[in-house]
Order: C-alpha cells, then structure tokens, then sequence
C-alpha cells in the first residue's frame, strides 16, 4: 500500500472528522444528541456481531438477559461520550458538570516530584480525565501502540492539533526514553489496560465471572521505571454529568526481582476486580464491542 494512498486516505478522514466536529460545534451538544438516537437505532439493528458483544457483556453485568431499551442504552452511551469528546477536545469543559473521587490518592503519588501511571480502560471517557489534568495545570501523556496512534492523530489533527504532542507511541527506540522524560518532569503519563494485541503478554484472570485475558505491559513498564499505577475512570452518569474516580494500584518499590511474575498478576488481578466494581456501578459504560472473553483481540 502506497504512502500517497495512505497520505490520502489520512486527509480524507481528516476532512470528514472536520465536517463533523463543526457540525456539533454549530448545532450545539443539545441538537447534535438529538441525531444519535436514530443513527444508534441503525447501528444496533444493522450490526449483529457488536449487538451479540453488547449483549454478551449486558447478560454479565446486569444478571439477566438484557432487553432491547438495554442494547440501545448501551449503544447510545458509547455514542454519547464519543459525541463529548469533541467538545472536550476543544476544551468546552463549561459544559460538563463533574465529581471527583479520590483526587487526594493522585496528589499524593505525585507530590515526591515525579510523575505516576494512569492505567484506564474502555469505561466511560478517558476526555475528562484530560480535561481534569488541564485544570490542574498538568499534562497527561498518553501511551499506545502504533496502529491505534495513527488514528489519533488523524483526530487530533482534525480537532485540536496541539493533542498529538502527548501521545507516546510504544515500540520505537525512543519510546522508553519519551516515557521516563514525561514522569521525570511530574507529567501523568496514561494507558488503557484492557485491550491486548496479538501475541501481547496477558494473564487470564475472572471478570464478571468468566476468566479474560488482560495485558501486563502496563505493570511491567511501572516495574522497569520504578512508578506507581493509579486507576482512572471517568464514568458517564447521563445528561452532562461526569465521574471521575482514581485509586492506588501498584507499588513497584520493595518488588523483589524474583517475586514480579507474582506481583504482576496481582495487580492485573486487583485492576479487573475494580474495573468490574464499576462496570457493575455504570452498566452502560463499558465500551468493548467484541467477546472480551473469547481470548481474540478487538478488530480496532
């Protein structure tokens, strides 16, 4: 595939995302919600393999057989915080309205002068924690893979170009070097723990009563830099309110050589028992489309 191609297809998409940020940016985020009802009627009556997802995941975390109203809250969730991102993006935080617990758990980690870890996860919107970070004058710096930072940065570069600057792409030479920079400088450097890629390091552990795999990157990056791991969720609770709830995950220091296999299964361990408190807090919030369970990997 060529790279003129590529180039090509990358400012189609950027054209695209642009019509459509200034379409919600024009009709405000009160019409603009409006149009996600029939778009997400569509998407859950025309796409059975993400309605099968969806309702897998529903059946778990609700303990019963979801009804239809539930596939279409769950749906419509999805499409919402997706909606925000947007105005988030550009930093309409004015918005939102938005609680905070735990925000003394964050301060402390990082008031010896050094950064720490934001492990989140597809549960409600990483956006606000951004914004979050914004307002209190620090940056999140966020890690990922590379085929996943190509369409962030096309996003970015549609939205708010300034955002591509705090992506850290895994996998180059450098990119240890960018990570350790970031914490030095008290920056929170943040990752999403609840997607592997394929031949990715996983341990399988219960979630939602059925063991999944889960990635150990993120625990062993924290291990190799000596930083602690703090949970990030910023759930979505309808209308314009946000949640945002941060808790102690990892310690690295004091982890024996011969003792970190076992302490990074305890802490993947720990990450999905809380992920789960809070799926189960905010049913509608989990944004994995695919059989998490299965053992494949997301398409996306």
């Amino acid at each position: 595939m060529s790279q003129a191609w590529l180039g090509q297809r990358e400012r189609g998409s950027i054209i695209a995302i642009r019509m459509l940020v200034g379409a919600a940016l024009l009709l405000g985020r009160r019409v603009a919600r409006l149009i996600l009802y029939p778009v997400c009627l569509y998407f859950l009556v025309s796409d059975p393999k993400t309605r099968a997802a969806s309702r897998k995941y529903l059946s778990k975390v609700l303990g019963r057989a979801p009804r239809f109203v539930d596939l279409f809250r769950h749906f419509l969730a999805f499409a919402t915080v997706g909606l925000d991102r947007v105005y988030l993006l550009k930093d309409r935080v004015e918005l939102f309205e938005s609680k905070i617990s735990g925000e003394d758990v964050l301060l402390d980690v990082t008031r010896g002068g050094q950064g720490c870890f934001l492990l989140g996860a597809h549960l409600g919107s990483f956006e606000i924690l951004r914004a979050f970070g914004t307002s209190k004058q620090l940056r999140i710096g966020l890690v990922m893979y590379e085929e996943n930072l190509r369409m962030v940065n096309t996003v970015a570069k549609a939205i708010n170009p300034a955002l591509a600057e705090d992506v850290i792409s895994l996998g180059r030479f450098d990119s240890m070097l960018k990570v350790h920079e970031r914490l030095r400088q008290s920056q929170w450097v943040g990752m999403l723990g609840d997607r592997a890629l394929d031949q990715e390091a996983q341990v399988r552990v219960s979630f939602l009563g059925e063991d999944a795999g889960f990635p150990t990157a993120s625990f062993r990056l924290a291990l190799m830099l000596k930083r602690p791991v703090v949970l990030m969720v910023g759930l979505y609770r309808g209308g314009s309110r946000y949640e945002m709830h941060f808790e102690k995950l990892f310690e690295p220091h004091g982890v024996e050589r011969a003792n970190r296999a076992h302490a990074i299964e305890q802490a993947v361990r720990l990450y999905a028992q809380r992920l789960e408190h809070y799926c189960r807090q905010a049913p509608y919030n989990w944004f994995n489309f695919y059989d998490f369970w299965s053992g494949s990997r997301a398409s996306k």
